[in-house]
């Protein structure tokens, strides 16, 4: 009877912890380009390409400071990890017009939106900026991390090249097989 005890306890931990670790969709929100066009967060993540999504805003130097180190790393990682990165400003409208000339002066080359009214921050449920999301090939929220120190770059690249190899790695059968099941292509067999 122990022992029936001690594999219900270990079977209801494993139960908890995947389901509160479980991958999550990035959700349906509406944000801005810095033209002021409303657009779907949606739209800009592209099925088969690794997304990072970089929560910051113009008074935060470490959102600053993160997003100009990964600047440096960036033409290398879109070509290594067939990725882009969404710099998403929290800002707010009085500080919004701050924005594209800061962007220029630094030289991002990422696209950047505006979530004036936090309403992706809040869908994503994250307090504090800079936070970082890796949305996976197939739109799900895969690595969440917050604040930034010089070296962090680091572990983000990890999570990037662990994304591509686990592409990689299954065979092209399997990887067809798993398309059709997505997409509902693949037919029952008849008996």
């Amino acid at each position: 009877m122990n022992w029936f005890k001690t594999l219900f306890t270990v079977l209801t931990i494993t139960l908890i912890t995947t389901t509160s670790f479980a991958q999550k969709a990035v959700p349906d929100v509406e944000v801005k380009t810095l033209e002021g066009k409303s657009v779907n967060i949606q739209d800009y993540l592209e099925e088969g390409k690794v997304t990072v999504m970089s929560f910051w805003a113009t008074w935060c130097s470490p959102c600053k400071k993160e997003l100009n180190t990964i600047a440096d790393y960036y033409p290398e990682w879109q070509e290594k990890y067939n990725m882009n990165l969404l710099a998403i400003t929290i800002d707010n409208t009085r500080a919004l017009r701050k924005v594209k000339p800061m962007v220029d002066n630094f030289g991002w080359e990422y696209t950047v939106l505006s979530d004036v009214n936090e309403d992706l921050k809040k869908a994503m449920n994250f307090q504090t900026v800079p936070q970082t999301f890796v949305v996976d090939q197939e739109g799900n929220v895969v690595y969440s991390h917050s604040g930034y120190t010089p070296g962090d770059e680091a572990g983000l690249e990890e999570v990037l090249a662990g994304l591509v190899m686990e592409e990689e790695e299954e065979p092209e059968g399997i990887k067809e097989e798993v398309k059709e099941v997505k997409e509902g292509k693949k037919k029952k067999k008849k008996k």
